[in-house]
């Protein structure tokens, strides 16, 4: 996981909640991403975690769509990924990795001792596809959001200082 920081974000072409292709270049959008695996849709800590994060998108500037990518992703099949998504009214792309390829090329260990077989882990991208940092928090579902929007304003204030 730490031996992506500071190095291109790999791209990811995984099923999302409908079944549909969907490709993640990192730094074509010329945005942000935040990229957050998670062990299991549905449950009690990957479900308030995902709602934060859509709570975030609707209620903070720097989380709005044009501004920031956000994707969820877990090793669960896309049947239970659009359960998830629908029940949760989720505003942003959630993939199926039932193959652990992203898991995998992202380097995300197990969770809870090896007691979950992925961790909850927050990948933060910048707008030129760089990893610039990870947050590994299983236990700590709530810590996510912060960790992205202290990033996400730090990246507004390298942009607005023109800095990278």
């Amino acid at each position: 996981m730490s031996k992506l920081i500071g190095k291109e974000a790999p791209v990811i072409t995984l099923p999302d909640s409908n079944g549909e292709v969907f490709s993640f270049k990192p730094g074509q959008l010329g945005i942000p991403t935040v990229l957050f695996f998670y062990p299991e849709s549905g449950s009690y800590g990957c479900t308030r975690q995902a709602c934060q994060l859509r709570d975030a998108v609707a209620q903070k500037n720097t989380f709005r769509p044009g501004k920031l990518q956000l994707i969820g992703i877990s090793s669960d099949p896309v049947e239970k990924q659009k359960a998830f998504v629908d029940r949760e009214k989720l505003t942003y792309p959630v993939l199926s990795d039932i193959k652990r390829e992203a898991i995998s090329a992202y380097h995300v260990g197990t969770g809870m001792l090896g007691l979950v077989d992925t961790a909850r882990v927050t990948f933060v991208i910048d707008k030129k596809g760089i990893v610039r940092d990870a947050l590994d928090a299983t236990m700590n579902y709530g810590a996510h959001t912060k960790f992205v929007e202290k990033w996400l304003e730090k990246l507004d204030a390298e942009d607005a200082s023109g800095s990278t």
